[in-house]
């Protein structure tokens, strides 16, 4: 039998729990429900979920106390998190992605779209099975160890954050516009905004600090470019 990806819904509301629940389980995955944090990370230390769906609002920690958290814990720092909330304002999904979701849904969401958003996170999470060392201008990545290096400092840098960097170095000096990069690094942009790629951008050249973070241009209008030159401009 094929494995089913286990999904950890952590809501607080059971009705909805249920409906997600039942809709995840009619189409392939295994889901798995949680009430709130302390339940939920019972469930992640007896076995680590393939993505958890995380509601902005719970009682105890919430969802973004949560988020940061397992971003924070290098046994769940991989696992895909898409947040769960009511609140549609762009500030509180900033704030969403910068506390380390991969995905953002607005409720009332319909079923179809959760689903999309789910196999999109998990293609997204397929390990990359090359394992090439790109290196430019002092930055280098090692695609198999997943590690980023400045002038032989590591670097810590996110699972979103990393796919990016990866993509650039391998196109180096070539300007890529939003979409391109949402279609080439996320992998299904279908309801995913464009805005999505700046946060990440914003995210990536603060984890690289201002010498290493000035190889990705903005080009205004177009889109980023990683380029060695910029760093010899500056």
């Amino acid at each position: 039998m094929k494995n089913q990806p286990r999904i950890l819904i952590v809501e607080d509301e059971p009705s909805i729990a249920e409906l997600i629940a039942v809709n995840l389980r009619h189409n392939g995955f295994q889901p798995v429900w949680a009430e709130d944090g302390e339940a939920a990370q019972r469930e992640i230390d007896a076995m680590l979920p393939d993505a958890i769906l995380l509601d902005w609002m719970l009682p105890g920690q919430t969802g973004l106390a949560l988020s940061r958290k397992w971003r924070a814990d290098a046994r769940t720092k991989l696992v895909p998190i898409l947040m769960l909330t009511a609140r549609g304002d762009e500030p509180d999904k900033i704030a969403g992605l910068d506390a380390g979701a991969d995905d953002y849904i607005t409720k009332p969401f319909s079923t179809q779209e959760l689903l999309a958003r789910i196999r999109a996170v998990l293609r997204r999470r397929a390990p990359e099975q090359a394992s090439d060392v790109v290196s430019i201008s002092g930055l280098v990545l090692d695609a198999a160890t997943h590690r980023v290096n400045w002038q032989d400092k590591p670097v810590k840098v996110g699972p979103t954050e990393f796919k990016l960097l990866h993509y650039l170095m391998k196109h180096p000096e070539r300007v890529h516009s939003r979409s391109q990069l949402l279609d080439k690094v996320w992998g299904d942009h279908v309801f995913i905004e464009e805005r999505t790629v700046d946060v990440h951008v914003k995210r990536l050249r603060e984890s690289l600090g201002p010498a290493a973070g000035g190889l990705i241009e903005t080009v205004r209008g177009a889109g980023y470019r990683l380029s060695a030159q910029a760093r010899a401009a500056a």
